[in-house]
């Protein structure tokens, strides 16, 4: 195809390259505050420093440790009060209020190493940048974290606390202009947007800022909309932001240098940049937990290898996001090793990207070529390309990588990481015999079900836009099911949005996090999970809408009946009360009501799974499919279409597995 042809031989690196290699232990001091189990992690460096010494990389560069960044280079870009905030956070002064405060924010957590690591973070890139720029070295490699690219003015979010590339950018612009860095191109190919760096340099000609992230329509982290590509830069700054949003996942190399051949390169042939900042996020690659995409360590090299070609090969990585520790490191290694100026062979089989890709591509072009009149010829034609994943394919976890050094079995305290298992011929016989009659349901208005005259009180209702309540109080029976599931605790398996801590707490404490658009009531037992862990299972979910190639219609969401375990999902694991996990289930499916007269609570009168469920789960490891069914219906149709702020979100994944303990 047009986009990729034949093998390539990488360019070499210029010659007697001398690769700048920063790492600093220090970093890995920022980890989460209760030891808890988070993608973003101190092993994500450490991962990529053992592949580098193993392979003999790291002795081949320049390497050398971290310089704190000074306030003045970091409030270029930030607001004082968020300087100020970031590098106190670790201090006395707000050990009682450090976590409470991490809550206010999106996917961000501190500890007592934090303020040091994003110091050191964003001073790294500054050291390479300065060094590259001044020729004392060729190009380099800043190993750092905490990540920077989501980090805005005056906020933290998605693992940020500063953005280290932007800090480094306006460093090189308007503190050194001795070293002539006059145009900076930032190209960022982490599977998330950039959206900090974009606004910090939405309106600045000086700054080509490049993105090339998963969309999915809006719907994939940050949920922001300015990472269309009708986000092209404001005032003098137009035409110098570009965004190239995939609309799925599942992207690989194929899509990636099609983006390259097709956007980017002609582009930075035109403006020509001084130096090239790379927010090298990894969690595109194949095998990442979180990223959902298929990019290999060749395909990263490539990537590279093409950039070459400008900025007399000055270019600069940075760090970002990648959470797979053989993916990254893997990664990393390759990309190392273009900068060293190794030759490599690239070859896919399939070189073909999705007909998606070559429409977004075409809208982007489209997009800019007033800008940039080189976007102005057609595309190549007769390309062949593929055609959409389907939605096992986007639903199933992206990790089917193994990866054995940051992925264990769940310990002997735990029987089974197949949390609700079946055999297929079992679940086969159950689902066959799953058909939905929404006639024999009360078809009601929210209004006509609060009172008990309207249906008798055994009745379920369900109104038009798939929500449930049930008008009954709490009764003697309710509270005598409710203080025998107090005593059963359970690993509830959360997906998409309730992985992110707070979102999951308002159905347990109440309240509404960003994102929400209704708040929740909470549980009967506000207290805190006993535990949490994140962990990758052998798992797979096949998720219905209205009907499915497999089972017909039915709306409804169930387990994959050809279920591989060799495929993965990626879950964090929260220890609740098996009370508290059926209120869970009542508020994610609207059988909860809240009474205007009084502003009491209506909850179910009964437990959605409860004790004879759980003796089945322990003798069988199964669940009988008739006590849910309505509720994986109503799941489904609740979620359609909701949109996360949460870092982790993975679309219409509201499919809830107990774990008994």
């Amino acid at each position: 195809m047009a986009a990729a042809p034949a093998p390539l031989a990488a360019a070499a690196a210029p010659r007697a390259a001398r690769v700048g290699l920063l790492y600093d232990e220090r970093m890995c001091a920022h980890a989460t505050p209760d030891g808890e189990e988070h993608p973003e992690n101190p092993e994500r460096l450490r991962a990529i420093w053992r592949k580098l010494n193993a392979e003999g990389v790291a002795s081949r560069c320049v390497a050398f440790k971290a310089k704190e960044a000074e306030d003045k280079y970091v409030a270029s870009v930030h607001s004082q009060k968020h300087v100020k905030l970031m590098k106190e956070i670790s201090s006395k002064k707000y050990d009682s209020s450090r976590n409470k405060i991490a809550r206010k924010y999106n996917s961000i957590y501190f500890n007592k190493g934090s303020s040091e690591s994003a110091v050191l973070a964003a001073g790294s890139v500054i050291e390479v940048a300065e060094k590259v720029a001044a020729g004392e070295l060729s190009s380099g490699i800043a190993l750092v974290r905490p990540p920077g690219h989501h980090a805005e003015h005056d906020e933290a979010m998605g693992f940020c606390l500063f953005n280290n590339v932007a800090v480094a950018a306006n460093y090189l612009l308007n503190e050194r202009p001795d070293l002539g860095i006059k145009k900076i191109l930032i190209v960022d190919w982490d599977v998330h947007h950039g959206n900090g760096t974009q606004k910090m340099f939405y309106d600045d000609p000086r700054v080509l800022f490049f993105s090339v992230h998963r969309f999915d329509y809006g719907s994939f982290y940050p949920a922001e909309g300015d990472a269309s590509h009708c986000f092209i830069g404001e005032e003098a700054g137009k035409g110098y932001n570009i965004n190239v949003p995939w609309e799925h996942g599942k992207c690989g190399d194929a899509d990636y240098i099609a983006a390259w051949d097709h956007v980017l390169l002609p582009v930075t042939e035109a403006f020509d940049p001084d130096i090239i900042l790379v927010s090298a996020g990894f969690d595109a690659a194949l095998g990442d937990p979180l990223g959902g995409c298929c990019i290999t360590p060749n395909g990263y090299a490539l990537l590279l290898t093409k950039l070459l070609g400008f900025a007399k090969g000055r270019i600069v990585m940075a760090l970002e996001g990648g959470y797979n520790l053989r993916s990254i490191a893997n990664s990393v290694f390759a990309c190392a090793k273009v900068l060293l100026g190794d030759k490599f062979t690239f070859s896919s089989p399939e070189m073909q990207p999705f007909e998606s890709t070559w429409r977004v591509i075409q809208a982007v072009r489209n997009e800019l070529k007033t800008y940039w009149p080189v976007l102005s010829s057609k595309l190549p034609e007769n390309v062949s390309l593929r055609i959409k994943p389907s939605a096992s394919e986007l639903y199933a976890s992206s990790d089917s990588e193994p990866d054995t050094e940051d992925v264990d079995e769940l310990s002997g305290a735990f029987s089974s990481v197949n949390v609700i298992q079946f055999a297929d011929d079992a679940i086969s016989e159950h689902l066959s015999k799953m058909k939905l009659d929404e006639d024999n349901l009360a078809v009601k208005t929210a209004s006509s079900c609060s009172t008990a005259e309207h249906h008798p009180p055994d009745t379920v209702a369900v109104e038009k836009d798939a929500s449930v309540v049930l008008s009954k109080r709490i009764s003697d029976l309710s509270l005598a099911w409710r203080s025998d599931l107090s005593r059963t605790h359970v690993w509830y398996a959360s997906f998409g949005s309730n992985m992110w801590k707070p979102r999951f707490l308002c159905y347990i404490q109440g309240g509404k996090a960003e994102g929400m658009s209704i708040p929740c009531c909470g549980s009967r037992d506000t207290s805190s999970p006993k535990g949490t862990m994140w962990k990758t299972v052998p798992h797979r979910l096949l998720f219905g809408r209205s009907s499915t190639p497999c089972w017909g219609t039915g709306g409804v969401a169930f387990l994959n009946p050809e279920i591989n375990y060799n495929e993965k999902s990626y879950v964090c694991m929260y220890k609740i009360t098996l009370e508290q996990f059926n209120d869970i289930l009542f508020q994610e499916n609207r059988l909860v009501l809240e009474d205007g007269k009084d502003g009491s609570v209506v909850y179910p009168d009964s437990p959605l799974i409860g004790s004879s469920e759980v003796e089945f789960m322990s003798s069988k490891k199964a669940i009988h499919l008739e006590p849910i069914k309505l509720v994986l219906q109503c799941t489904l149709s609740w979620g359609r279409g909701w949109t996360s702020n949460s870092h982790y979100d993975v679309p219409l994944i509201r499919y809830r597995a107990v774990q008994i303990r």
